[in-house]
């Protein structure tokens, strides 16, 4: 069985992360928040690092619900910098509540954060044309650019890239993937 070159055969969440969830189109406002924020998490570490502490973030974070991370306080803060089973950024933690609100305004104004994301390629999913393999285009630069322009952070053109690899709107499987 073919996979991408990235995935690390020695650890079964991350074969399982590739096989089942990796460049699956997702229209879950939920599933779409829990990326937005382990991308941001990821700036500077590997996405094998952010995965394998999956768990302990949705833990950490009350399973991403949105409102819930919208309203954490000082506690909440301080609380998630000294919790030893997550990534400890304090600027990140803060980022994640400060995009927890941006998210809930995209929402009301389109409806559903699938609706804004997805109005960007026009409901359809980009599939991978060449072996190149990038970390930014044209389409996150775009977004990239509207989230700050909102006021999110943490949310430069390649975290929104692997964003985009992730929730499946580009589908950026390696051309000879099983999984494409």
């Amino acid at each position: 069985m073919n996979r991408c070159f990235w995935v690390n055969l020695n650890n079964p969440l991350y074969i399982k992360y590739h096989d089942e969830e990796w460049g699956r189109a997702s229209y879950d406002d939920q599933h779409l928040f829990e990326m937005l924020i382990l991308e941001s998490f990821q700036a500077g570490l590997s996405w094998e690092c952010i995965l394998n502490k999956r768990d302990d973030f949705r833990k950490a974070f009350d399973n991403f619900d949105v409102i819930k991370v919208s309203n954490y306080d000082d506690n909440k803060i301080e609380e998630l910098y000294h919790n030893e089973k997550i990534v400890r950024n304090k600027r990140k933690i803060i980022a994640s509540i400060g995009n927890a609100k941006v998210f809930l305004d995209i929402q009301k104004e389109y409806g559903s954060f699938a609706n804004y994301i997805w109005s960007f390629v026009g409901n359809k999913v980009i599939k991978r044309i060449s072996k190149e393999n990038i970390s930014s285009n044209e389409l996150s630069d775009k977004i990239s650019n509207d989230l700050k322009r909102r006021g999110m952070s943490f949310v430069g053109t390649t975290i929104i890239y692997s964003y985009l690899q992730a929730i499946g709107i580009i589908n950026d499987h390696d051309l000879d993937c099983d999984f494409k």
